[in-house]
């Protein structure tokens, strides 16, 4: 819809001469037209995320070159459309719109984990790169030499758990960083052509735009991450100082010296962002948790699917509606035997409606049935906002959606495991310290890795980090924020963090870092909510309408309001607070001040 014309006066120049002259302008567009566009352009970018979302689940599901190129073209599709539109909502940058129009205008223009030049042909190209990098990702393994076995990465992420021969560890470590290197060219030629992509828009770079979804300035949602880091910091370094220790009784201080960074091939996790595998190597004696959840999934002959139904019966106790059958029948749950797919976990809404699926290659184990719970998670919030605008569809803000399914994993307490039958009796409170650092292993030991990847690649973004530095940026701040070195000298040559998923598939990763803190708010909000009474690391909200309808109350906005306003729905508070971990972890604290008493705790940050 055009605006009306109107004459204005304005300056004509030829050389040195300008004279005042009439001429004739179109009048600033109303709010009106501002809404017809809108209405339009979500219409056209629902049906073309529908398309793009089910290329990608056939190659995410079933990778050949083929479906490859397949999803590339619908990416390239999307992309094209979704920059077009943003270009052309530029029009409306300057006119005074509802804040509900205006809302839109910004998450339009930062609907993308990408922005692409406005040229078809970069366009293009930066699809068929970023479909290439996570195909190559996606077929990654280790062939060790001498005619040895390849591993696939899940395979190399079971080996490196169990194992405790430094040198083998050496070399699953060393021998899954081979994937990378091949991307780091074009990985380079990524940022350089989001870069051009999110200029066009009005954005610094791919990382401004990135932060500018976050319902406050860039700069200041940068600060707000420091300030929820700076509240959790002290219970990390507790949890560093006594993990340090445990590793270097069992391989020696020459391997682990004190007040050094712990090498990262020695904490039970490919890319050392959760040490919940070396429990067995820093427990404290005689307080074993009492129970091991992947045993007790075996003793009671609980299958994939099995797992899976446990998590809808946590969400159906909160009087959430069963999943369609749909779901059971679309899914991926296990990995086929016959072709290569995609193992990451993930969720997906397929028609943004309905139509809500799963792909993970599940095994049965605890790890898998607490991921099982995070990604229905995702489900159940992506049916509760299917009502609103397709801009609208998506989490209050990222930590929002990642945290949901992990607020609900922190209800499976031993009073939980008792009642749905998997576990006997709950083992006695003097037990719990064992579980709760076992716990803490995974959630406080990711805090810091969950930070600093998107510290890495907005700098990269940014340009503070260079191509010609990409691995010395990536370990300077593993180091400074994780206290993690590398195991073997690396060089440029590297491209360690390529290694990692959430880089070549250009995933945003701050989400998770604000998931970890949000999951521990929502859970102490919905415990008071159900009326608890004890230790918060003992709350489960299994079963619990009230608590089920404050949590409806919070995923039901989507992102149609900032996420201060939907965070006060649920917890009555309008900031994010990381006390909540604080208050989670308060009695294994005190059992590791105890711990590290005469240690040397802290490392050097280089």
């Amino acid at each position: 819809m055009k605006g009306r014309l109107s004459m204005k006066r304005v300056f004509r120049c030829v050389g040195v001469l300008c004279i005042l002259t009439a001429a004739c302008a179109e009048a600033p567009p109303s709010a009106d037209e501002a809404r017809a566009f809108l209405d339009a352009a979500e219409t056209r970018l629902l049906d073309a995320w529908i398309s793009a979302g089910r290329a990608s689940w056939i190659q995410n599901t079933y990778i050949t070159e083929d479906t490859t190129a397949q999803a590339a073209e619908a990416r390239t599709a999307v992309i094209g459309l979704t920059m077009a539109l943003a270009a052309d909502a530029a029009r409306f940058d300057g006119v005074d719109l509802p804040d509900d129009l205006r809302r839109k205008l910004l998450r339009l223009k930062t609907s993308m984990g990408v922005a692409a030049p406005a040229d078809p042909a970069r366009q293009a190209e930066l699809s068929a790169i970023a479909a290439g990098m996570e195909a190559a990702y996606g077929r990654g393994a280790y062939c060790s030499g001498g005619g040895g076995e390849c591993l696939s990465l899940p395979q190399l992420e079971r080996r490196l758990a169990e194992v405790r021969d430094t040198d083998e560890l050496l070399d699953l470590w060393l021998g899954w960083r081979a994937v990378a290197p091949p991307m780091r060219d074009s990985y380079a030629r990524f940022v350089e052509l989001a870069n051009i992509g999110a200029r066009d828009l009005g954005f610094a770079d791919l990382g401004e735009l990135w932060r500018a979804g976050y319902d406050m300035p860039p700069d200041a949602f940068t600060a707000e991450l420091e300030r929820l880091w700076d509240q959790v910091r002290p219970l990390y370094e507790s949890l560093h100082c006594h993990v340090r220790a445990g590793l270097a009784d069992e391989y020696g201080s020459a391997i682990v010296p004190p007040d050094e960074a712990i090498p990262a091939h020695l904490l039970g996790n490919m890319w050392s962002q959760t040490w919940a595998n070396v429990f067995d190597l820093v427990a404290p004696r005689r307080t074993d948790p009492g129970y091991d959840l992947t045993d007790l999934l075996e003793d009671a002959d609980v299958g994939e699917i099995a797992m899976v139904r446990y998590g809808e019966r946590f969400f159906n106790s909160l009087g959430f509606d069963p999943l369609p059958d749909t779901f059971w029948e679309r899914s991926l749950f296990v990995q086929p035997a016959d072709r290569d797919v995609v193992c990451h976990a993930s969720a997906w809404n397929l028609d943004y409606g309905s139509d809500v699926r799963i792909k993970m290659c599940l095994e049965v184990n605890g790890g898998d049935f607490v991921t099982i719970h995070h990604e229905l998670g995702h489900n159940y919030y992506q049916r509760a906002y299917r009502g609103q605008s397709p801009l609208y569809r998506d989490g209050a803000n990222g930590g929002f959606h990642e945290g949901i399914g992990d607020t609900i994993a922190l209800s499976m307490t031993p009073e939980y495991l008792v009642e749905v039958g998997l576990l006997d009796r709950a083992p006695p409170a003097d037990r719990d310290i064992g579980r709760l650092l076992r716990l803490a292993l995974d959630k406080v030991a990711f805090l810091p890795f969950g930070l600093l990847v998107d510290q890495w690649r907005w700098r990269v973004f940014s340009g503070d980090i260079p191509p010609e530095s990409y691995n010395e940026g990536w370990w300077d701040l593993r180091t400074a924020y994780q206290g993690v070195s590398p195991p073997a000298p690396r060089s440029e040559a590297d491209f360690d963090p390529g290694a990692k998923y959430h880089i070549p598939a250009n995933v945003s990763y701050t989400r998770y870092f604000l998931a970890h803190i949000l999951q521990f708010q929502f859970h102490r909000a919905l415990c008071e909510t159900a009326g608890h009474e004890g230790p918060l690391h003992r709350c489960s909200i299994f079963g619990s309408r009230e608590a089920g309808r404050r949590l409806q109350a919070m995923l039901e906005p989507g992102a149609s309001r900032p996420w201060p306003d939907v965070l006060e729905l649920g917890t009555g508070r309008r900031e994010m607070d990381a006390t909540a971990i604080l208050d989670y972890f308060a009695p294994l604290q005190a059992w590791l001040d105890e711990q590290n008493a005469g240690r040397s705790c802290g490392w050097e940050q280089g």
